[in-house]
């Protein structure tokens, strides 16, 4: 994957102006995702990365180490960035998005320019820190508001103008296989109660769960509200605890 993207390359931006297209497949997204997960032990095992706990603090050394691995990997038509406005809902950020750099990306004739999303991506702690405000399903839905991680994708909140997106879980305690069995109980009783727009469909499937790395891939796909159309989330779960 990374070999595959590295292939392409162009010169370095100029001034106030962005340089030669980049052409990239509809997979491509697919593996910046493979990118990411390859990139997620070695960023949590780096010795010079402080221990931190809170998601802000996690995600922003990602985002660092993610722009260090692009370049390092040939891939500087990409960047990282966090807490970016989303393009369709106003008041509303993206935890960590992946953008273009220094180049226009086409991806199945649609055009991405620096300033757009390529790739949205929510981050959420495992589990949720306790609070007042807070409900231990916040990676799924929340009981007030749509600070859910998923909720916010399925209701448009997020991503509106994706059919892809990612979610990365920090795993600060129990298993990964705990938490699998955990959202899917809470995916679970949004369905036997009723609640509008849940369905089995919205079920995490494992793809892979690699003890020596301690990551796990997760994928689902989601009904979102207001006609828009499906769309999927590939979960990266890394223990960090």
């Amino acid at each position: 994957m990374i070999d595959r993207l590295a292939n392409i390359r162009y010169p370095s931006s100029g001034s106030g102006s962005l340089d030669q297209d980049v052409h990239l497949p509809a997979t491509s997204l697919y593996e910046l995702l493979d990118f990411i997960g390859v990139q997620l032990p070695r960023w949590r095992d780096r010795g010079d990365r402080k221990p931190e706990t809170s998601e802000t603090s996690l995600t922003s050394t990602l985002c660092a180490h993610l722009n260090s691995a692009a370049r390092h990997s040939g891939l500087d038509f990409l960047q990282f960035r966090t807490e970016v406005p989303d393009q369709q809902t106003r008041g509303r950020t993206i935890d960590l998005t992946a953008a273009s750099r220094g180049a226009t990306v086409w991806i199945e004739g649609r055009r991405h320019i620096d300033f757009d999303t390529l790739l949205p991506i929510e981050c959420k702690r495992l589990p949720t820190p306790k609070g007042r405000d807070r409900d231990e399903r916040e990676y799924v839905i929340t009981r007030r508001g749509s600070t859910g991680g998923i909720q916010r994708f399925k209701a448009g909140l997020h991503g509106a103008n994706h059919t892809l997106g990612a979610m990365i879980g920090y795993v600060q305690q129990g298993t990964r296989a705990y938490w699998n069995t955990q959202v899917s109980a809470w995916i679970k009783d949004l369905v036997a109660i009723g609640q509008p727009g849940w369905t089995t469909k919205d079920l995490l499937e494992l793809v892979q769960d690699d003890d020596t790395l301690q990551l796990a891939v997760l994928r689902s796909s989601h009904a979102r509200d207001n006609g828009l159309p499906e769309i999927s989330l590939q979960h990266l779960w890394i223990s960090i605890n």
